[in-house]
């Protein structure tokens, strides 16, 4: 049952950044989580850099969404064809953060680098899958843990700096879309599970009690 709620809670995370996060009469003005980013970088005062978060905290959900599917799939078998198709997926979800060709034109190296450092982080922790797979499990749990809550609150602090400055832009009251709540909704899932599983792994028994419960057979 756990393992379902946990890949419940990634896919709510991955459907949250296509959904509207920014909510607005007009649908060209209605921005979605893959699109805040890029908008939010032509408001004055984040160019300024008068906003705390910076705007590649709105690519965040994929690589959390990632690195917490490559973590759950340690506890499963490596020789297992449908083990490295989820590793593979993961990875192919980090790409949505990759910068556009324009972007990585661009002098400046905020505009692009941690975000390609931040895929950088997924394809080596896939690499190191076999070797993760071989760690204490509450040290896995907790890494997962710390991803999910990552993603939970930075992105909603990054939506919730600029939103103002939207509305202020665009002379409209602005609330927050559901991509914002669904999307912090999934982290605060995969957060409580994987706090639980830590929690519920008997010392001594981490391998062994970890792998039944989240195995996919």
């Amino acid at each position: 049952m756990r393992r379902r709620l946990f890949l419940l809670a990634l896919t709510a995370i991955l459907v949250a950044f296509f959904l509207v996060w920014l909510p607005h009469p007009a649908a060209g003005l209605s921005y979605i989580g893959l699109e805040m980013g890029e908008q939010a970088k032509f408001l004055p005062q984040v160019r300024s850099g008068e906003v705390a978060p910076d705007r590649s905290l709105f690519y965040l959900p994929p690589i959390t969404l990632a690195l917490m599917l490559l973590l759950l799939t340690t506890f499963w078998s490596g020789s297992r064809w449908q083990t490295w198709a989820a590793r593979a997926v993961a990875v192919a979800v980090s790409l949505l953060a990759l910068p556009g060709l324009e972007a990585l034109g661009d002098p400046d190296p905020s505009e692009w680098l941690w975000r390609l450092l931040l895929i950088a982080l997924v394809v080596l922790v896939a690499a190191l899958t076999p070797w993760l797979s071989r760690r204490p499990a509450r040290l896995r749990w907790g890494a997962a843990a710390l991803a999910a809550l990552a993603g939970a609150i930075l992105p909603t602090w990054a939506y919730l700096a600029v939103r103002p400055l939207f509305a202020a832009l665009l002379r409209q009251d602005l609330g927050a879309g559901p991509g914002v709540w669904l999307n912090l909704a999934g982290h605060l899932l995969a957060l409580a599970i994987a706090l639980d599983w830590a929690r519920l792994v008997p010392r001594g028994k981490e391998k062994e009690t970890a792998h039944r419960a989240v195995s996919p057979s």
